[in-house]
């Protein structure tokens, strides 16, 4: 009997996934920008922030255990330590977890700005 395979999440889902982790765990301001048509690297950003790097690992951490449990691979955590801006990279998708204040900082949502951009509620 053929053994049941579950087929792997599209970059799209896998962003909302990531995404849904954050507002579960009251990320701020959580955000998916649509790269495909403006990036060759990545499909996806989803960006969410925290208000203390407790907060920042706490939503990093959630996002991880989310799509691992979906079976996505993580190819690489950047910034964990130091919880202030934590990058994991999924290729297609980019999940950024910032402090609020690195977050406007740094402006990924300006620097994208032509990118489509959805807003995720509770």
């Amino acid at each position: 009997m053929p053994k049941k395979t579950t087929p792997e999440p599209t970059a799209k889902e896998v962003a909302h996934e990531a995404a849904g982790r954050m507002v579960q765990k009251k990320g701020n301001d959580v955000v998916i920008l649509d790269l495909r048509k403006h990036s060759g690297t990545t499909d996806f950003f989803v960006i969410g922030s925290g208000a203390t790097e407790v907060q920042v690992r706490a939503l990093c951490d959630a996002v991880i255990e989310g799509l691992e449990e979906k079976g996505v691979a993580i190819y690489h955590v950047e910034g964990y330590q130091d919880r202030r801006w934590i990058l994991v990279d999924c290729v297609d998708v980019v999940v950024h977890v910032f402090l609020d204040d690195l977050r406007s900082f740094y402006g990924l949502e300006r620097l994208w700005g032509d990118a489509p951009i959805e807003r995720i509620e509770e």
